[in-house]
C-alpha cells in the first residue's frame, strides 16, 4: 500500500514522557517520546473519539481524558476499556533533527485486539481444543470476555448467550444519547454481525436461562434446550427492581435497562405530556434529563432529600438538583409512590402524603437486583444475592462471575464490594476470560463511571461506600472541581467536573498507589498531572 510521509516535529520539540497531536495529511496522530524514542499512534480514543493528547501519559501508557480508556503508545494496544479496539500504529523515523511519520494513504484509525488468524466457525476444529466455554450475558462483561478469550489464545468453542434479541450494544447510551434521539439504532451495536462468526464466537439470542447446575456443568433454558460447559462466566447483570404497589400492570409504566425498554419509552413519549420518574438513581436522573430534553414535563419522586447524597454527598447532589430544576425538572423529595392510578394506561401517581401527580408515562428507577436466581451450587451473598468471587473472579469449580453480579475483594481496602459500572464490567470480563484460559491474573481494576445530565458532566474514580471527609478543589457552583472522598486518612475516590485531564491523572495515581496525602490536599493545591515522574501530560 502506498505510504505518505511528513515531517511532524523536531526532535527537540518533545522531552521524554511528553506527547502531542500532529497530522499527516488528514490523519491525526498522537506523537510521543519515550526513553529517547518517538512513537506514533492514532490521535483519538477508540471508545468515543476523545483527543488523547488531552489525557495523561504515564510511562508508555496514555489515559483517555473522557472515560479513562488506556493504551500503550508504543504499540497502540488497548490496555484498559471502555471501547474494544486498539489504535493504529504508524512508522516513525528520524532524519537529522526531523521526526518523520509514515502512514498509508487510506488507513483505519482503529484495529481489533483479536489476532488476525482467529479461526472462523467453518475452520473450527474440536480436535484441536474440544472444550466449550460459555458466557451468560452479552453486556460489557460478556463481549469483552469473549474477545479476551481469543486474545489469550483459547481456540475452543465460545458460546455467548443473551435473553435479548440484540447482539451486544452500548448500554451506556440507553438513558442518555439514545433516549434523547441523539444516537440512532445503527450506532448502538458494539460489533458488526459478521464479527462474531469471523472469530468463532457463537451468540445465542432469545435464550432465557432456567437453571445452571454447577455439579454437572449443565445449563437448562426455558425453551427446553440445554448446554454443557467446561468453563462458565456468569455476566447476567442486574434486573430492574419493581415497585410492589397497586396499578403496576397499567400501560406506560417502564423500567429502563434494555434496548427494548428504551424503544418502548420512545414510542410512548411521541405524544409528549407529563412524565414521572420514580427514584433519583443515575438511571432515573439521566432518564429525567433525557425526557425533559424531549419536551416532556418531568417530575422526580425520591425518598431522599437530595440526589446522590449517599454516593456523592449533599453538596454535589444539590448541584444536580439545581441543574435539573433550571431545565424544568421538578422534584418531590422525602416522598414515595404508593399507587398508580388509571384505567388502561397510567394517568396519575399517588404519593404517601396523598398528593396526586398527573402522569402520561412513568419511569421506575429504583435500582437493580443481581440476576442470579437460576444458579445452583454457587455462593450468593445474603445481602443481595450477588455472586461471591475471589481476586481472580472465580466463584467455584470452573465458574467465574463479572460485572453487576460479582462481589469481589477491593485490592485497595480489602472490603468486599459490588460495583455497577459499565467499565468495571468490561475490566472484569477481560480478567475472568484470561483466568478461564488458564492464566492467573488478579483483578486490580479501578472503578470509574461517568454521567452527563443536561450540560453537567461528572466523572467518578475509585469507590467509597462511606467517607469521613470530602476535600474540594475548585468551585462547585461553577461546576469546575475535584472532590476527594477521604476515609481513615486515605483517598478512596474522587469526583470531577470539567477537570478531565486531572480525572485521568487521578485514575493513574490511584492505580500506582501514588495519590497525594490527605494533608497535602488539605493545605493547598496539588498538581495532580505532574505529581509523579511517571505521570506527565501534553504540557
Amino acid at each position: 500500500m502506498k505510504q505518505v510521509e511528513a515531517v511532524v516535529a523536531n526532535i527537540n520539540d518533545l522531552n521524554n514522557g511528553e506527547m502531542r497531536q500532529v497530522s499527516v495529511g488528514e490523519i491525526e496522530i498522537l506523537l510521543s517520546r519515550i526513553d529517547g524514542k518517538f512513537y506514533a499512534v492514532s490521535a483519538h480514543c477508540a471508545h468515543y473519539g476523545a483527543p488523547l493528547a488531552d489525557g495523561v501519559l504515564s510511562g508508555e501508557r496514555v489515559i483517555c481524558p473522557w472515560h479513562n480508556a488506556c493504551f500503550d503508545v508504543t504499540t497502540g494496544d488497548q490496555l484498559e476499556p471502555p471501547g474494544l479496539d486498539s489504535l493504529a500504529r504508524y512508522e516513525v523515523r528520524i532524519e537529522g533533527e526531523n521526526v518523520i511519520v509514515s502512514v498509508p494513504e487510506q488507513t483505519p484509525e482503529l484495529r481489533s485486539l483479536l489476532p488476525q488468524a482467529s479461526p472462523t466457525m467453518a475452520q473450527f476444529n474440536p480436535n484441536v481444543d474440544g472444550r466449550t466455554f460459555v458466557i451468560l450475558g452479552a453486556g460489557a462483561a460478556g463481549i469483552h470476555a469473549a474477545e479476551a478469550l481469543r486474545v489469550a489464545g483459547y481456540q475452543g468453542r465460545i458460546v455467548m448467550i443473551t435473553q435479548e434479541d440484540k447482539l451486544p450494544y452500548d448500554r451506556t447510551k440507553l438513558s442518555k444519547a439514545y433516549l434523547t434521539g441523539k444516537a440512532s439504532p445503527e450506532e448502538m451495536p458494539l460489533r458488526t454481525p459478521d464479527f462474531f462468526p469471523e472469530h468463532a464466537i457463537e451468540v445465542l439470542l432469545n435464550h432465557q436461562v432456567e437453571r445452571v447446575q454447577t455439579t454437572n456443568k449443565a445449563i437448562a433454558f426455558t425453551n427446553g434446550d440445554s448446554l454443557t460447559y467446561d468453563s462458565l462466566l456468569v455476566a447476567t447483570g442486574g434486573k430492574p427492581r419493581q415497585l410492589d404497589i397497586p396499578g403496576t400492570d397499567l400501560q406506560n409504566i417502564f423500567t429502563l435497562r434494555s434496548f427494548a425498554d428504551s424503544d418502548r419509552i420512545l414510542t410512548a413519549i411521541k405524544q409528549k405530556g407529563k412524565a414521572v420518574v420514580i427514584g433519583s438513581s443515575f438511571i432515573g436522573m439521566e432518564a429525567a434529563a433525557s425526557l425533559s430534553q424531549q419536551g416532556l414535563q418531568v417530575t422526580v419522586i425520591s425518598p431522599d432529600s437530595v440526589p446522590f447524597k449517599k454516593i456523592l454527598g449533599e453538596e454535589i447532589g444539590k448541584i444536580f438538583q439545581q441543574v435539573h430544576e433550571e431545565n424544568g425538572v421538578s422534584f418531590k423529595f422525602g416522598r414515595k409512590a404508593v399507587e398508580f392510578a388509571g384505567s388502561d394506561k397510567v394517568e396519575a401517581v399517588i404519593l404517601d402524603n396523598s398528593d396526586r401527580l398527573q402522569a402520561d408515562i412513568v419511569i421506575v428507577g429504583v435500582g437493580v437486583q443481581p440476576a442470579t436466581d437460576f444458579l445452583e451450587g454457587v455462593e450468593l451473598h445474603p445481602k443481595d444475592d450477588s455472586v461471591v468471587v475471589d481476586e481472580y473472579l472465580c466463584a467455584g469449580d470452573s465458574i467465574y462471575a463479572a460485572g453487576d453480579i460479582a462481589r469481589y475483594p477491593d485490592w485497595r481496602t480489602n472490603e468486599s464490594i459490588r460495583v455497577e459500572h459499565w467499565r468495571v464490567a468490561a475490566q472484569q470480563g477481560r480478567i475472568a476470560a484470561h483466568n478461564m484460559a488458564g492464566k492467573a491474573v488478579k483483578f486490580r481494576g479501578l472503578p470509574f463511571f461517568w454521567t452527563m445530565q443536561f450540560k453537567f458532566s461528572l466523572r467518578y474514580i475509585g469507590h467509597a461506600q462511606s467517607w469521613d471527609e470530602m476535600i474540594v478543589d475548585g468551585d462547585l457552583q461553577k461546576q469546575q472541581f475535584v472532590a476527594f472522598y477521604i476515609k481513615n486518612n486515605q483517598v478512596l475516590a474522587a469526583a470531577t467536573s470539567h477537570r478531565d485531564t486531572e480525572a485521568a491523572a487521578i485514575s493513574e495515581l490511584m492505580r500506582l498507589n501514588q495519590m497525594p496525602t490527605v494533608e497535602e490536599l488539605r493545605h493547598g493545591k496539588v498538581d495532580l498531572i505532574q505529581r509523579q515522574p511517571e505521570v506527565s501530560s501534553k504540557r
